[in-house]
């Protein structure tokens, strides 16, 4: 679900996840695991800001953007 909404706002934003993560400190090919394992807290707070959207929009399984 984190994923899913992840890539929504990369696509309406048009930002790849690889540059969403060089830009966040995030390292390559992290976000894409997120479909099958979890990420931090610090994780999901730094893509929350960098979209300028809520840990809950991220987490919900009805975003609004």
């Amino acid at each position: 679900m984190i994923l899913d909404n992840i890539m929504k706002l990369c696509k309406e934003k048009g930002v790849s996840i690889a540059r969403l993560e060089r830009e966040t400190g995030i390292g390559n090919g992290t976000v894409a695991r997120w479909g099958t394992s979890s990420p931090t807290v610090d994780n999901v707070r730094k893509v929350a800001d960098y979209f300028g959207v809520t840990v809950d929009n991220l987490l919900s399984e009805t975003p609004t953007s």
